[in-house]
């Protein structure tokens, strides 16, 4: 073999080589692109479902914040009910005391000052006038004790309206 057919088949055989060289790094290269899709794409269904997650936290979030708002709505209503009802209370017991100071300017038994305030005489109790007055014997029940019944020791009636037998036994007082 002559200088000249070296040289055909050293290029003939680099051609060949740098051929299978491209062919490699070409398929090569294609498995890495498929690769990388599937990995793109395994990436998109869990950005998917996280996304999915993350609405659904949010959405957990705003209902916990509008509930959040309705107790809030809901203590003030309470709070407002609780101020009407103070005040009605109030009221009646203004009312209570009206009554009662008429009573005593009315009652010729019962000492007051010049504002209608009573005046208290150690030697009477309550109301009753001292021609009336008996000594209660040291066996008795005292008179602020409850009947057996449940019912209040008072005869004033509930501002809120509720008899005894509408309340709740855990309520009633014994």
């Amino acid at each position: 073999m002559n200088t000249i057919g070296w040289i055909v088949l050293i290029v003939v055989i680099v051609v060949i080589v740098a051929a299978i060289i491209i062919v490699v790094a070409t398929v090569g290269r294609r498995r890495k692109q498929e690769a990388d899709r599937r990995r793109a794409t395994e990436l998109r269904e869990a950005a998917s479902r996280d996304e999915l997650a993350a609405r659904e936290r949010e959405a957990k979030s705003a209902r916990a914040a509008a509930d959040a708002k309705q107790a809030e709505v809901d203590a003030e209503n309470l709070r407002r009910e609780a101020d009407e009802r103070e005040r009605a209370a109030a009221a009646a017991r203004e009312e209570q005391q009206q009554k009662l100071s008429r009573a005593d300017e009315v009652d010729p038994d019962v000492q007051t000052d010049r504002h209608g305030n009573r005046v208290e005489d150690d030697t009477r109790r309550g109301d009753v006038p001292p021609a009336h007055q008996e000594t209660a014997p040291a066996t008795a029940a005292p008179a602020t004790a409850a009947p057996a019944t449940g019912a209040p020791a008072h005869d004033a009636p509930r501002i809120d309206g509720i008899t005894g037998e509408e309340r709740r036994p855990e309520d009633r007082r014994v």
